[in-house]
């Protein structure tokens, strides 16, 4: 496969997909501002290389929550991916563990968690939650993922309504195809009754203390984007913060994570990883984000269009692309380490 841009793998992808599924994965909310505004944000900033550093071995590695990732670039959890390929979420587990990085698996899966886990025995899992009001189907959500391996539970807390993303109504794409469902919400076994997942505005941080009741499982909070909640994150039990805006898919105008990123790391102070999805579509995206504080980041959109251009294979080229990309850039910033990135190695360029 000799795509070599992350943009390639888009427009393969495009060309490829049904058009109202490309829509489904590429769009966002209303006028797509933040859409735009995640990726535009990156190319606002600009990276300060230090010289004469007597590079000579690079470290990308990271330990977050007890999972290991040989770069700090995780999949983010993104929905139907038999949409994309048959294999769907079975092949990206795959391209996660061969290139050993942590794999974020949707609750809104076409694999049920666990025969993703068992197509990709090496790798390391955590699993997405959208809190249920039926708080016996939110536990026995948890329970699964707890039992097919999953390390943490990235629980997704900026969803009260679905956002009103208008390529979906003009194209009428309101359900999978019939051969398909979100195997994660059946009521039983195969064959069983699908629930809808329920987004309920009443959900409250006592349902988070709820669900910390119900686990040990270290718990993420995604969907972070004011410092004040970063903080009652804290003061609730989160083991780690991801700074996100549902990739625009959510409330339109909410600006870019890479700008909101900064306050929310000087709210957290230390105390948890902070996380960052939205917009990442290059390795020199990635260092950014490092150097103003974040453990590492999530792609989501980058890793459907992998798949859909070349299943598992185009999902390992997307990693690997990025990886070559993440390494590059240290060697030209002067860094040996992603731990000797810092802020002063950013600077605002307009």
């Amino acid at each position: 496969m000799d795509l070599a841009t992350l943009r390639e793998f888009e427009a393969e992808a495009r060309a490829r997909l049904d058009p109202a599924h490309y829509d489904y994965f590429a769009g966002g909310a209303g006028d797509e501002v933040t859409v735009r505004a995640n990726e535009a944000a990156f190319g606002r900033l600009g990276l300060l290389p230090r010289v004469l550093r007597g590079v000579t071995k690079l470290q990308t590695g990271i330990t977050l929550l007890g999972s290991r990732a040989a770069m700090p670039v995780l999949i983010a959890p993104t929905a139907f991916h038999r949409l994309a390929d048959p294999e769907g979420e079975r092949a990206t587990a795959r391209a996660a563990a061969a290139a050993e990085t942590i794999m974020i698996v949707s609750m809104a899966a076409t694999v049920a968690i666990e025969d993703v886990a068992a197509a990709a025995p090496e790798a390391e899992l955590w699993f997405q939650l959208y809190i249920q009001p039926d708080q016996a189907f939110t536990g026995k959500l948890v329970r699964r993922a707890a039992a097919a391996g999953c390390k943490a539970l990235v629980v997704t807390v900026d969803s009260p309504a679905l956002g009103r993303r208008e390529r979906d109504l003009r194209n009428g794409f309101h359900d999978l195809p019939g051969h398909l469902c979100c195997e994660n919400l059946r009521d039983g076994a195969r064959g069983g009754r699908v629930r809808p997942v329920v987004m309920a505005p009443e959900l409250s941080w006592e349902h988070l203390d709820r669900l910390r009741d119900m686990t040990s499982l270290p718990i993420v909070l995604k969907g972070i984007t004011h410092p004040a909640d970063a903080r009652l994150a804290l003061d609730h039990g989160a083991a780690a913060i991801m700074v996100s805006n549902h990739g625009g898919r959510q409330l339109d105008t909410v600006p870019a994570t890479i700008d909101l990123l900064p306050d929310i790391v000087a709210a957290v102070g230390g105390a948890v990883p902070v996380l960052l999805d939205g917009g990442v579509r290059r390795g020199t995206d990635v260092l950014k984000a490092l150097a103003l504080g974040a453990a590492a980041v999530a792609v989501g959109r980058p890793v459907l269009w992998g798949l859909a251009a070349g299943g598992e294979r185009g999902v390992g080229r997307v990693l690997g692309l990025l990886r070559a990309e993440v390494e590059h850039a240290l060697t030209l910033c002067g860094c040996a380490s992603i731990h000797d990135l810092d802020p002063g190695m950013v600077r605002r360029s307009c």
